[in-house]
């Protein structure tokens, strides 16, 4: 995991939107859940929620680090905290009393982008939302079988921001303190 990147918080995103599914959700569907709401966020407040890598895969855009937890690629304990292991097709939240409460890592600007994503998208079926982002985000570029990184200039660039350059500059000095404060712990 990159040094920036907030596995709790990408867990209380996670777990948001199960609990809205109620209480289990499918992967694919959270995948793209989870990239439309960072990709709001960018547009919103010219940062990233989660300062996950961006990636195209073949099913669209995805969070990276953030799959790879979904999937059990990468183990970390403020994600299981929030989320159970992969079974199939699906996830679910750990606990059976989670609720909205218990995400201390969201702000109220937070909730209010995954209202709005969860309010557009939400009733959308996995390859619905799937083909959604295919044809919406133009960012993601068919990665035919592989995985091809999706650079935050670019998807400035597609939101229409005019300062992209002094964004993704802000963007990197925050990863560069948050790798100082990890190497002097």
């Amino acid at each position: 995991m990159n040094a920036a990147y907030q596995p709790r918080r990408a867990a209380q995103i996670a777990a948001f939107f199960a609990l809205k599914e109620g209480g289990r959700i499918n992967v694919l569907k959270l995948a793209k859940l989870l990239y439309l709401a960072e990709r709001r966020y960018l547009e919103r407040f010219d940062e990233p929620m989660t300062y996950d890598r961006l990636v195209s895969m073949d099913h669209g855009p995805v969070t990276s680090i953030t799959l790879n937890l979904i999937n059990g690629n990468l183990e970390d304990a403020q994600w299981s905290e929030f989320m159970t292991d992969r079974a199939r097709y699906e996830v679910g939240l750990a606990r059976d009393d989670l609720a909205f409460g218990d995400f201390d890592q969201l702000s109220r600007a937070d909730v209010n982008v995954l209202e709005e994503i969860w309010g557009e998208f939400g009733g959308m079926e996995r390859f619905e939302i799937r083909d959604y982002t295919h044809r919406a985000c133009p960012e993601w570029e068919d990665p035919d079988g592989s995985s091809l990184p999706i650079p935050y200039e670019r998807v400035l660039k597609f939101l229409g921001k005019e300062n992209v350059p002094e964004i993704v500059e802000e963007i990197n000095a925050w990863r560069q303190t948050q790798r100082a404060i990890a190497a002097c712990s």
